[in-house]
């Protein structure tokens, strides 16, 4: 007996419609890859200075920029479900990587805090929490991925955006 994932397009017409009329598409496809990049930068800056012992500050601030990025793609992601699916978080064919967004958006936040109270919270927590924050935003990455594949294997990739 074979078994078949059947599952409901991810955009009706009327949504895949404004999904390629709104800018926002574009910004998002824009922040996404540059966000990737920051992440492995700082990544590679916490490597370096972890195996080092230099450049603690550096890979520190990456990790704020890093959350800076997040929150500005967070928010515009938000804006983008709003004119798409007419509400801003956790409309159904997002739900799940809104939820696992919220989880990133908290661990990068915990990570703020940590840097903001460097005197009383030590290297270690804040590159603990940097690392939790990071291998969730790996995880949330990897859906949104697989959710673009979905829509492209599906033919309602946006306009101009291509795997």
């Amino acid at each position: 007996m074979s078994h078949v994932l059947v599952s409901r397009p991810l955009y009706t017409p009327e949504q895949k419609q404004r999904r390629d009329a709104t800018a926002w598409t574009l910004v998002q496809g824009i922040l996404a890859p540059v966000q990737f990049l920051v992440f492995l930068v700082s990544l590679g800056l916490i490597g370096y200075a972890y195996t080092t012992e230099q450049l603690w500050d550096l890979a520190l601030a990456s990790v704020v920029v890093k959350t800076l990025v997040l929150y500005l793609i967070m928010i515009t992601g938000a804006i983008w479900e709003k004119v798409v699916f007419g509400q801003y978080l956790f409309a159904p064919a997002f739900f799940w990587e809104d939820v696992v967004s919220m989880g990133v958006i908290a661990l990068h936040t915990a990570y703020l805090v940590a840097w903001w109270q460097a005197d009383v919270v030590s290297l270690q927590t804040q590159i603990g929490l940097a690392l939790a924050a990071y291998a969730s935003y790996v995880v949330n990455a990897g859906q949104f991925l697989y959710k673009l594949r979905l829509a492209r294997l599906a033919g309602v990739y946006p306009q101009g955006v291509t795997a």
